[in-house]
């Protein structure tokens, strides 16, 4: 197994604040890098984890399960806590979705969840994913051309992710978004929700169902950006959103 160059799980050492940084579906740590550098040069130790089965290749990906992702999050969490006294944890898309599931159930002072799904579109098929993934391993991210929907085209030439979708992955995606949707209410910590009102992938409106799920949080703030596609955290409006995550921390503080 080896890891796809620059796309290497990082740890930045700081102070005594932990932030726990963690990727999209098919995506890699890279996409939380940028940020991670950020919110050090800020002064927190950030560690960017790498989920099951991501960054290598999409066979690895088929043969993880959602809850390998959990797990995933559940050990950077407990290694940060090591050499800090309070984590935060910050996700993009599903990285998000582990984020506020494991806000559940671990001792954080606070969560970000950035272009953060709260469900899958309805598709009949789903109740059959696994049978179908059989069949057909992969499908299409969209019917777009990759990267259409970046407003930073350069950076998007350095972005890395799985170029199709493993279908059985997303039936495992649909069961965590099951799980996630379930936690909602056992959420204490703070959080803070930012979604591009651009973003085609996952439908700006999921934003607003999870902000009404967040019946217990001890505090809830939500965001939109323009500008910006699903990729928040590498995008055009990168330096807004990691802006919003720094005076969000300091607040919480």
């Amino acid at each position: 197994m080896n890891i796809i160059k620059t796309a290497e799980p990082f740890f930045f050492s700081g102070n005594r604040t932990g932030i726990l940084l963690a990727h999209g579906f098919t995506g890699a740590p890279k996409e939380m890098r940028w940020m991670g550098e950020y919110l050090n040069e800020q002064g927190y130790t950030c560690l960017g984890i790498r989920l099951a089965g991501h960054a290598t290749t999409p066979e690895d990906m088929i043969a993880s399960n959602w809850t390998d992702w959990v797990a995933s999050v559940e050990d950077g969490f407990h290694l940060l806590r090591g050499v800090t006294d309070r984590i935060f944890l910050a996700g993009l898309s599903m990285g998000g979705v582990l984020s506020l599931l494991m806000s559940s159930q671990l001792d954080v002072a606070g969560v970000i969840a950035m272009s953060t799904p709260y469900k899958l579109p309805d598709d009949p098929r789903l109740r059959h994913i696994d049978w179908i993934a059989k069949m057909i391993p992969y499908m299409p991210k969209s019917d777009e051309e990759p990267g259409a929907g970046w407003f930073d085209k350069e950076a998007f030439k350095s972005h890395i992710s799985y170029p199709q979708n493993p279908v059985r992955s997303i039936g495992q995606l649909n069961k965590l978004l099951g799980e996630m949707r379930a936690a909602l209410p056992n959420v204490r910590a703070p959080a803070l929700l930012i979604h591009s009102k651009d973003d085609r992938y996952v439908p700006p409106e999921n934003m607003e169902r999870l902000y009404a799920g967040l019946v217990n949080a001890s505090d809830k703030t939500k965001v939109y950006i323009t500008g910006s596609g699903h990729v928040v955290t590498r995008d055009a409006e990168r330096q807004r959103v990691f802006g919003m995550a720094r005076d969000f921390i300091r607040r919480i503080e």
